[in-house]
């Protein structure tokens, strides 16, 4: 039986990406987790290498079936890519340090760039279903952190700094590569709400007041840690819906699907985009 991952011991990440790296033959250079409904951009990945989360040695596992819970590796918009089809959710179980998990182990594959997506609600009113989100900031009021326990040293220091969590460089990066591609792209702040459940109405009149413009479940924790691990960061979010409270409409995850797939196009050409632009 495979032993439970430890997220303070240094060496169950590095098992893991000894693992990874006996399977291809380059260094990553940029990480990509793939929000819900977004896994369609593995499709354009060139040279693909295609490794399930279980053959992975500690690997989490992934139980939300919109992530199908897959390494792929190869060549994308010119870059050494490893996207993660499939991301870890701490509604799925998971405490906060253990969510550390994949990011630490794209950092020791050679990854200094982490893009991450995800499918969220439009807290902002002028948002609507199919928008692209440039992130520009986050805001997670929970307490917990991936980074809470024993430091790892070998990945960042105690205290890092966040003031500039989203990289300004990727920023304007993803702005000009939307302008190559003529479409519009929104910017705000993502906000993390733990879940499963969808917000209640006053919550997001909460979130609005905060300063919130999408909320969502996941992204967080890996741009905290790539953040420890010195990585640049990149954020988008698809906008699937209208937050509780500003549509008459219940919530439900058919319709982040159904967004997802209308949407997957234009989210899969700025990536790509973004990855040709990126030095």
């Amino acid at each position: 039986m495979t032993a439970k991952f430890n997220p303070y011991d240094f060496q169950a990440y590095q098992s893991a990406a000894d693992y990874l790296r006996s399977k291809i033959d380059f260094e990553v250079e940029v990480g990509i987790i793939l929000g819900s409904a977004l896994g369609g951009l593995c499709e354009r990945v060139s040279e693909a290498i295609t490794i399930p989360y279980r053959e992975v040695p500690q690997m989490l596992s992934t139980t939300n079936p919109a992530h199908k819970g897959e390494f792929v590796f190869g060549r994308l918009g010119g870059k050494n890519v490893a996207l993660l089809s499939g991301r870890f959710h701490s509604y799925e179980g998971y405490n906060f340090p253990e969510l550390a998990q994949p990011v630490r182990i794209l950092k020791l594959l050679g990854a200094k760039t982490l893009i991450v997506s995800n499918a969220a609600g439009g807290v902002n009113p002028d948002f609507e279903p199919g928008d692209l989100m440039l992130i520009t900031d986050q805001i997670k009021l929970s307490g917990a952190s991936p980074l809470a326990g024993p430091n790892l040293e070998e990945f960042g220091t105690r205290f890092p700094d966040v003031s500039f969590l989203y990289t300004p460089k990727l920023l304007e990066l993803a702005r000009e590569a939307a302008k190559d591609l003529e479409f519009s792209l929104q910017e705000g702040v993502y906000f993390f709400m733990a879940g499963p459940q969808y917000e209640t109405p006053a919550e997001i009149r909460a979130i609005s007041l905060l300063g919130g413009d999408a909320v969502g479940m996941s992204t967080v924790t890996e741009t905290i840690v790539a953040a420890h691990c010195g990585m640049e960061v990149l954020g988008i979010s698809l906008i699937t819906n209208k937050a509780a409270g500003l549509s008459s409409e219940a919530l439900s995850d058919d319709e982040v699907i159904e967004v997802g797939n209308k949407s997957g196009k234009i989210f899969q050409d700025l990536v790509e985009r973004c990855l040709e632009k990126m030095e």
